[in-house]
This record gives C-alpha cells, structure tokens and sequence, in this order.
C-alpha cells in the first residue's frame, strides 16, 4: 500500500533522474513517503512566483539546508531572502530521508579525516560537528519544532563478526584522540538493550543520534523562515540562469528573480542544467525506504527494538533502520543506479530480504509505505559550504551523502554567514569547492554498477 498527500497538479513522477531530466518541472504530487502521509497538511507558503521583482538573496532549494539559509538570513543578517522551489516544500531529500540524525556528515569515518587532512584538521572538523548538532537541537528546541525527536544516540551495528576489530579501532580512536565517549557493546548488549537484530555481532555506539519525524522537522524549519521574514515560492522552478551587471537572474515560470545573492540548496534534485558552474558536482545516488504496518505485539517482541534512535549496519551498501514511536518499522538502503530502473520489483525484494535477515519473523510481513529518492553524493565523499569563485555572488551547500538530516541545519547558516560576507571556519569543507567531473558523471554509472557488484560481494560473502 502507497499513500500520499496530494497538493499538486502534476502526478509524481517515480522515475525522474536528474542526470536525464531536462528540467524538475513543477507543480508536483510529493513522493508517497510515510513522512508526508502523518505530517498532516504541507505549511503556509507564498505561492508561486508571479512577476519579475528584485530581492538580496533568492535560495534554489526549500528542504532542511535551503530553509536554514533562510532562516539564518533573515533572522541573523537582516538579509531580503526568497526561497524558490520547484514543487512543495521540502519536496526531495528532506521529506524521503530515514530521519536519522547522525554525529557526522559526508560519508568519512573520523579515521579517514586524519588520513586526508591530518589529526589537527579532524578535530577541528570534529569540533564543527559538535557545535552543529547543538545548533539543530536547539532549532528544534528553540523554535518549538513538534518533529518527534527521539534522542537516544547512534548505534552502529556490526553485520558480520569480521566488522568488530574495524569498529573497536575507530571506537579507541574517538575516545582517545577527540575526547568522545563511544563505547563498543558485545552482541547480547545489543540484543538485551538495543535491538534483536538477527546479524548484529555488537556495536559501536556514539552518544549523539537522534531520531525524527523528517516531513515535520522540514515543515517546522519553513514555519520558522517565513516567522522570520522569508517567502517561499512553490512551484516555482528556476530554468534559466544568467549573471550580468552584477545581479543573477533567476527565470521561473511565473516571472524573473532578479539577485544580488544565490545560494543554492539543491541537494541531489537539481538537474544537470541548473546552471553550468553548477553541473556535475555531486554524484546523485538512489536510495529505497519502506515502513511495515504496525506490527503486533509478538513480532515487537522479537524485534526487541527499545532505542528507537538511528541504527546502522556496516555494509557499505548499509541498511539505516528504527522503530517507529507508532510501531511501525523503518528501513532503507541503497537501491537502483537510474531512475528508469526504480521501479524494479527486484530492488524492493532486496531490502524486503535484508529486513528479514535482521527479522525473521518480518519476512513477508505487509508494507503500508515503500519510496525512493535522489541523495547527494560527492565525488571525494565529503559536503562543501563555499562559493563559485567565477560566480560572483553565488554559493553552495551540497554533497552530504545521506548524512546531512542534523548538519543541514548548521550547513544553512554557515551558507548564510557566506552570503553576508562574514567569516566561516578554516576547515576543507568551507575552503574548497568540489570537483566538477564535467563530461564523465553519466558516465561514471557504468563505474557505479561495478563497484555495486563488489561491495555487495565484500558485504555478503567475505
């Protein structure tokens, strides 16, 4: 079973990918996420864009990171901002997300942190971290955001006995090196405390991981920026982009934005012709999501789930799961390379398979909800918050990985401390931009249905 909430004029297409479209179109039904199905009606907005009209800073993008620059913006600078955005808020990643709010962003452990930059560097990185999940708290806390937080810390769960040494090294490191309490927990800790995952050989937990309502948080965030002065422009998608005289002009279907400042919250949503200085810089990934039917008092039994904060396995290809407050659960994974392929019923029997495998007596249990969406992947697997140094004005805040529910927060004000010429932190992820792989990112499919091969290999077999 499917359901969605229906706000727009235009069915949701299930197979666009950004790398093939033309365009996001707009107007759209939102995906048949569980999120949209109990978040009640979509928040007040300011309707499409209709006309031309001047402003200081128009931001692409209405999901967690567009709508923090907002707030920021308006709240902080004193800054005019408009919020554009193809469909309804929080249309892609932010309202299809697993709702795992995790003590990190990017897709590098800690380890590869000092790997690449040196320990200095990593624990200032590190420090990063901590502040941007005290800001998200306090967003939530402050601005009365009813998102459901669980907060119970994150656990990272070994799928095969081979995982442990990996995960005690990384474990040591984090205590010893960054001052942080993770601690390792053996297989009937996890089992007696945690989750009665089936796979689980132990754990690593850290103390910060928070579980949320995804749809309400976004919702929330877009009360908050309009509270705060902001406008958001439903269906309102920007195809057309040039620079002149110092002012960017954003075309829309119903007018042109004309800005001194863009700062651009796309995730993996926006298509390839956004604008060129823009193209290629992420890598858009599939990932699929499902939410069982409430679940009986016995399968809650041998679930055993009493965190219902983030939980996540080691595979590469990882599974993030938790049981919902309303005792449903909740697990994804990654799923089809492109978008034609996304609705292959063989990708939906995988993550039904890896299910069972943590719960067997999950297996062919009834789904109310099953989804999909587009996350941002870089190329170096790390976000960036900076600016177009050949686009005067223009900025971005791009490339979490699927890791971006807690720092999109602090990655929206620090877009917006760029955009009113203050200072951000020394750190690579404000220092440089990504790469722009051009020509070679459709490309770069044939690489990824490769190395699919092999982590599933690795994750399954070794």
């Amino acid at each position: 079973m499917q359901k969605v909430l229906h706000r727009g004029a235009a069915s949701y297409d299930p197979l666009y990918d950004p790398l093939t479209a033309p365009s996001l179109g707009s107007g759209s039904d939102y995906a048949p996420t569980y999120w949209i199905d109990t978040a009640g009606a979509p928040p007040a907005d300011d309707g499409p864009v209709t006309g031309d009209f001047d402003v200081e800073c128009a931001v692409i993008g209405s999901g967690y990171t567009g709508l923090n620059c907002a707030m920021a913006l308006t709240r902080d600078h004193g800054v005019e901002t408009v919020v554009l955005e193809a469909h309804g808020t929080a249309y892609g990643c932010s309202t299809r997300n697993g709702g795992q709010a995790q003590f990190s962003a990017g897709r590098l452990k800690r380890s590869q942190w000092i790997d690449r930059w040196g320990l200095d560097v990593a624990q200032r990185l590190h420090g990063e971290m901590l502040e941007g999940f005290d800001y998200w708290r306090g967003q939530i806390r402050d601005h009365a955001i009813d998102c459901e937080p669980q907060d119970g810390g994150h656990f990272y769960l070994a799928h095969k006995a081979s995982m442990m040494p990996p995960l005690e090294k990384e474990a040591a490191l984090l205590r010893e090196k960054f001052g942080y309490g993770a601690r390792m927990m053996s297989r009937a800790e996890v089992h007696e405390q945690v989750v009665r995952d089936q796979e689980a050989q132990g754990a690593m937990y850290e103390p910060d991981g928070v579980g949320v309502h995804a749809a309400k948080l976004a919702f929330g965030y877009c009360r908050v920026a309009r509270e705060h002065g902001a406008k958001v422009h439903v269906d309102s998608p920007v195809d057309g982009w040039t620079y002149k005289n110092g002012v960017h002009h954003l075309r829309t279907p119903g007018g042109t934005v004309r800005a001194k400042k863009v700062a651009v919250a796309t995730a993996g949503y926006a298509p390839r012709g956004l604008h060129a200085r823009l193209r290629d810089r992420i890598m858009p990934i599939m990932s699929n999501s499902i939410v069982t039917r409430v679940l009986t008092e016995a399968e809650l039994a041998e679930v055993g789930a009493k965190a219902l904060s983030p939980l996540t396995d080691t595979r590469t290809l990882r599974h993030y799961y938790r049981l919902l407050p309303d005792n449903r659960l909740q697990i994804g994974s990654r799923a089809a390379i492109t978008g034609r392929d996304a609705a292959n019923p063989a990708h939906l029997a995988s993550l039904r398979e890896g299910m069972a495998r943590k719960f067997p007596v999950l297996r062919g249990v009834e789904l109310d909800y099953s989804w999909w969406g587009w996350v941002d992947v870089s190329h170096d697997m790390m976000p960036r918050i900076t600016g177009l140094k050949d686009l005067p004005g223009a900025f971005y805040a791009l490339g979490y990985g699927g890791n971006g529910v807690m720092y999109s927060a602090m990655a929206g004000r620090r877009m917006a401390q760029l955009v009113a010429g203050q200072k951000v932190p020394d750190l690579p992820i404000f220092g440089t931009e990504l790469k722009h792989e051009g020509w070679k990112t459709p490309f770069r499919r044939l690489g990824q249905w490769g190395l699919y091969q092999l982590y599933h290999y690795r994750d399954e077999r070794q």
